[in-house]
């Protein structure tokens, strides 16, 4: 350490410091320019002024508001992540700290045997004494100015990683309400299919019954009665069948809500409200680059490594280091504070690379690997946004058309089961006609009640797609009105 009345020393070693930084190899430059998106979405609607981006989720559904709600308490991945992004705070926290004063106390008591001899005359006539004790009191600080901006650029990078963190929670918790959405979406449509299944099978009862009545007055054959019974039959397996995949969707709310799955049927046994497919809204491919989280996060992860690479290239230049001590220092109890026992020091320090054989090098183009991997993993977040949200556009409208034609499919074939029943009744028709008529109306309805499923879902996958809730209601629970 250098005192403080030398600052042209101080300035004799730092000029060879930084004309060796000079020497070094520059930091490389990593071009990030903005990905090319197009102007609008090409599975988008001409027309969807009056679509919401809150109405592709079941808000209206009981069921999806008390469990969205226990997730955002209870949910084991949402408090991973924002745990994770505590940690980044605090992180950033040190970092903001490292370019303030350091300032430390200490006290001690140094008891120390000493041979006198060792000061020749003065030892040996006694003036010298055989135990020392010392009794200290000391406060400390030292700061480091961070001329060329090493510190700032770290501290920098830390906040970046800060917001990097709370996208990434803002994401899970987007992935957290998507899926239990989809979950309450595939438990409605399996009622719907159970609802569909059950008039099956009643009318597989009434055509056995019907065809048992005939057989007893002799009017048709016996297999009349067995060919009706087996439809029935078929119809019962197939809801036995639903009870598995309604099994399989109460495990995965309790891990996504992390409660038991008392409570989930519990949730999952409000009663469904009557609402209609919403439409999807409109949006442009820009927006994706304010709205998704991932997206968000990729974009403060480039800007952490864009701020570690200065970091890296500033550790070329010398750093300054100014520090002080002022303490107390006796040998009695009696005179620790005493004006005499008040000691202290004041240096100023200069410290730098002069030759490192390619240490800050190796880390400067590490961090430039780095900043172009962000960028890269940046890029990757756009696209994948892009392409995920031309899927959830392109899925709606395969999806409703889908659900209309099979809705119009049922509707037509139930008409068909009912004349051909009418018909059998007056006696124009045979028992197989109606039985095919009946088995067809009967698969139809199961099936329209799956492709309004598939096109409530392919609503929640846009909804997520587009970014989720905006980031004001973020840190809220789910909106049900």
């Amino acid at each position: 350490m250098i005192p403080c009345r030398s600052p042209r020393a101080i300035l004799a070693l730092a000029l060879p410091l930084a004309l060796a930084a000079c020497g070094l190899k520059p930091a490389p430059e990593v071009a990030t320019p903005p990905p090319a998106l197009p102007g609008s979405f090409f599975y988008a609607p001409e027309s969807a002024e009056s679509a919401s981006l809150e109405s592709l989720l079941p808000r209206e559904d009981p069921a999806f508001a008390a469990l969205a709600g226990t997730a955002l308490e209870n949910a084991p991945t949402l408090a991973e992540a924002l745990a994770r992004l505590d940690a980044a705070r605090g992180r950033a926290a040190r970092a903001g700290a490292e370019r303030l004063p350091n300032v430390t106390a200490d006290a001690s008591i140094r008891e120390q045997r000493i041979n006198p001899a060792q000061f020749g005359e003065a030892g040996a006539s006694g003036l010298i004494p055989r135990n020392l004790t010392q009794y200290g009191a000391n406060v400390s600080a030292s700061w480091d100015p961070d001329i060329f901006g090493q510190l700032r650029a770290s501290e920098r990078a830390a906040i970046a990683r800060v917001d990097a963190a709370s996208a990434e929670a803002a994401a899970v918790r987007n992935a957290l309400l998507a899926e239990i959405a989809a979950n309450v979406i595939d438990w409605r449509t399996l009622d719907a299919r159970r609802a569909a299944i059950e008039a099956d099978e009643a009318a597989a009862q009434r055509l056995a019954a019907l065809a048992a009545t005939r057989e007893e007055a002799g009017l048709a054959p016996g297999f009349d009665r067995v060919r009706a019974e087996a439809q029935a039959s078929a119809s019962r397996s197939r809801l036995a069948a639903l009870e598995s995949e309604k099994v399989r969707i109460v495990g995965q709310l309790v891990s996504l809500t992390g409660v038991d799955a008392a409570r989930v049927r519990a949730a999952l046994a409000l009663p469904e409200p009557s609402a209609d497919l919403p439409q999807a809204p409109a949006a442009l491919p820009s927006e994706l680059l304010a709205n998704r989280p991932d997206v968000l996060a990729a974009a403060a992860a480039l800007a952490a490594s864009d701020a570690d690479l200065a970091a890296a290239s500033r550790a070329r230049f010398p750093r300054f280091t100014l520090s002080g001590v002022i303490g107390l220092l006796a040998f009695d109890p009696e005179d620790l504070f005493d004006s005499n026992s008040i000691v202290g020091n004041l240096t100023a320090g200069v410290a730098g690379p002069l030759l490192d054989f390619g240490r800050i090098e190796a880390e400067i183009d590490t961090a430039a690997a780095g900043k172009r991997a962000a960028f890269a993993a940046y890029r990757g977040a756009v696209f994948r946004a892009l392409g995920e949200a031309e899927t959830g556009y392109g899925l709606i409208a395969a999806s409703t058309a889908e659900a209309a034609q099979a809705v119009e499919e049922r509707d037509r074939l139930e008409r068909a089961a009912q004349l051909a029943d009418a018909r059998y009744r007056a006696g124009l028709a045979d028992f197989l006609t109606v039985l095919e008529a009946r088995r067809a109306a009967d698969a139809s309805g199961e099936r329209a009640a799956a492709a309004i499923g598939r096109a409530r879902r392919a609503r929640v996958l846009l909804w997520q797609a587009l970014g989720g809730d905006p980031p004001s209601e973020r840190q809220g629970g789910p909106t049900t009105e």
